[in-house]
């Protein structure tokens, strides 16, 4: 496995996996909040990554795209961690870890001081992984609005930071 910077070939692997990570997490109930949720991600942000996230994306590789991650800028001094994925059969073999310490590198060589993201309360594993790897759990906000960013539908969504 491999993690590199993302290349417009990577596109349609990039989206599929959003796709298909999506779904794992779509509750039954929120099917329709979902799909427009990933609809409006996939048009405002997966579909122009280079414009949207610049030099600041990666993918995991094994053959196949695997994993992905990116970073947006917020401030001079803070990044937010975004889109942080890995199919379902490559997880727990160190994929998520290797795609967080590239978007970390990245961080410190751009001279960010502090990494933010949020996560829904659906991604426990993710939580896991960040509070492990030293982010701090900042503020929960319930029932946060639907955006490109948030699926919205009423689900708590978990804010976290960590100083590099």
């Amino acid at each position: 496995m491999i993690v590199r910077a993302y290349r417009p070939a990577d596109r349609a692997a990039v989206i599929e996996l959003f796709r298909a990570f999506m779904q794992e997490l779509t509750p039954p109930a929120l099917e329709a909040e979902f799909r427009a949720y990933v609809e409006r991600a996939i048009r405002e942000e997966l579909s122009r990554i280079e414009h949207y996230y610049g030099e600041a994306f990666w993918v995991a590789e094994q053959e196949v795209v695997i994993g992905m991650v990116g970073i947006e800028r917020h401030t001079p001094e803070t990044a937010e961690l975004r889109r942080m994925a890995v199919a379902r059969a490559a997880r727990r073999k160190g994929v998520g870890r290797a795609l967080l310490a590239a978007a970390e590198g990245f961080c410190r060589q751009a001279g960010y001081r502090k990494v933010v993201l949020s996560t829904s309360e659906l991604q426990s594993p993710a939580r896991r992984l960040y509070e492990s790897s030293g982010y701090g759990l900042v503020r929960e906000e319930r029932d946060a609005p639907a955006s490109h960013k948030s699926a919205g539908a009423g689900l708590t969504r978990y804010h976290y930071e960590k100083m590099l």
